[in-house]
């Protein structure tokens, strides 16, 4: 399952690296965030023009085409290195030191390798879409309005990519943890029990969270 996770922060070279690329990161999620919301606007002003002057947004479909990859790849990195993501935590708690961390490692590195071949695997069909020649820099578009479909395929290998940056530094800081057996790794989300999940809870309530 998902859980709170803490990320530690220190002065070497990988904590650098990880706070970098965690204010990309957040670029990105805001960048979903603010798609969201647009989706929102789109939907009302296509309800409102329907229902007042008959007339609804045209390409009303096609402009969720093209905000979609935004919702659902920009902000995957981001969760990835909070720990968002949906995970299975009933073996893996259970383990510690380096036994933890060989595990913790050999996943990331396993995702890792998927997440290269997808980049892969999209950029390919990014390209198959782009071509400098054609009207719009597009072999493909839209159905209704004609909107270019590359942009919006090409927001899937940026998001891959950057993904794969964050988990090359995680699988980086899961190995040196259990070469040098440290308890408290940096760069990496350290799932919390659920005590300190529920008093973290309560101090966001309460107003008092740090």
């Amino acid at each position: 399952m998902a859980g709170a996770a803490t990320v530690f922060a220190d002065n070497s070279l990988l904590s650098r690296a990880d706070r970098a690329l965690y204010r990309a990161e957040r670029f990105l999620a805001l960048l979903s965030g603010i798609a969201v919301f647009s989706l929102m606007v789109l939907a009302v002003v296509s309800v409102g023009g329907r229902n007042f002057f008959g007339q609804p947004l045209r390409g009303y479909v096609d402009w969720i085409e093209q905000i979609m990859p935004l919702i659902a790849f920009m902000g995957v990195a981001y969760a990835q290195r909070d720990g968002g993501h949906i995970r299975m935590d009933i073996v893996v708690g259970m383990l510690r030191g380096r036994v933890l961390w060989l595990v913790e490692l050999i996943t990331t590195l396993a995702v890792l390798v998927l997440m290269v071949l997808m980049v892969w695997g999209s950029w390919a069909h990014f390209d198959r879409s782009f071509d400098w020649n054609a009207p719009l820099w597009s072999r493909d578009s839209s159905i209704d309005i004609g909107l270019p479909i590359w942009p919006a395929k090409l927001l899937a290998p940026v998001a891959f990519a950057v993904l794969s940056l964050r988990l090359a530094l995680q699988a980086w800081g899961f190995g040196r943890a259990f070469v040098t057996g440290a308890e408290r790794p940096v760069a990496v989300p350290l799932i919390e029990d659920v005590a300190t999940q529920a008093a973290r809870e309560a101090a966001h309530v309460s107003g008092r969270e740090e």
